[in-house]
């Protein structure tokens, strides 16, 4: 049974002098009875759906059945390689592929919904463009996946992943915070730096509401994607530097916790509220269900 809390993770990390992926993998052996090598064959084939998605949109101008969103991944990843971009080639590279894997979804391709199908494009545009940029393998890569995992499942425990039940916070923070968990270990980090990775992305994020245009997982939902992947990107470095977090991993998924079931229901995918009802929302939201 994987532990209810992150310092139990932590303990057992520091006791047996295992990372967080490895403690995931073994967790995973005991509950599905599966080999090590079958539980890491079915990550590959998430990763490799997650490439699919992640790299489709750099090329081809994809385009949800709403029209709302598409066709953005393909110029952020025009924009990367043309030596004028502010943050560098890398970062403009992982936001084009968190967009492409949204714009996937709202075109109803195949996508990981990890943790959430909302967030699909955060977790693979980190892994994968923190992977090229690190010389990471592709089984590194994978090992990175379970220790996101292992994240996602404290939080799943103690809080929520639910945009419905908890806000946006829950959907692209939780993804965020696992991708800056599994980038430190895949740095080289501790599963305490790991830890405090995560946390301080949720810290960055409290409170975010989810307020989709026409109740559609596209606006603001995509852009957010970008938002959560350079978040997980850069609390990476910001912690492989010796910065720490001050408030503990599961203090802030009490508090995320808290702060959702504070948000009102007009706030929590209801599009009811936020984004959703400003006239340009209820415009576009009229033009697209005809009401």
């Amino acid at each position: 049974m994987f532990v209810n809390k992150g310092i139990e993770l932590f303990n057992i990390c520091k006791q047996e002098n295992i990372s967080i992926w490895e403690y995931t993998i073994r967790c995973e052996e005991e509950n599905s009875g599966l080999s090590r090598m079958e539980i890491i064959e079915k990550m590959r084939k998430n990763l490799n759906i997650m490439r699919e998605a992640a790299e489709y949109g750099l090329t081809n101008e994809t385009r949800s059945i709403s029209g709302l969103i598409g066709g953005d991944a393909i110029k952020l990843n025009r924009y990367a390689s043309s030596n004028n971009t502010l943050t560098g080639e890398f970062m403009v590279k992982a936001m084009a592929r968190a967009l492409s894997c949204s714009e996937v979804n709202a075109a109803m391709g195949k996508i990981v919904a990890a943790p959430t199908a909302g967030s699909c494009g955060i977790l693979p545009a980190v892994i994968i463009t923190a992977g090229e940029k690190l010389n990471k393998t592709e089984d590194e890569i994978i090992n990175a996946l379970f220790t996101a995992s292992g994240i996602g499942i404290i939080i799943a425990k103690n809080a929520t992943l639910s945009g419905a039940e908890g806000g946006c916070q829950a959907e692209c923070g939780s993804a965020a915070a696992m991708g800056a968990a599994a980038v430190v270990e895949m740095m080289g980090g501790t599963p305490a730096m790991a830890m405090d990775a995560a946390a301080i992305v949720i810290k960055n994020i409290l409170g975010l509401v989810c307020d989709p245009v026409a109740g559609l997982v596209e606006v603001p939902c995509a852009k957010r994607n970008i938002a959560g992947a350079v978040s997980a990107l850069t609390t990476a470095d910001l912690v492989m530097s010796g910065v720490t977090s001050r408030i503990p991993f599961d203090d802030t998924v009490i508090a995320m916790y808290k702060v959702g079931k504070q948000l009102p229901c007009e706030l929590r995918e209801t599009a009811m509220g936020g984004l959703a009802t400003t006239p340009t929302g209820l415009r576009l939201s009229k033009e697209i269900l005809g009401k």
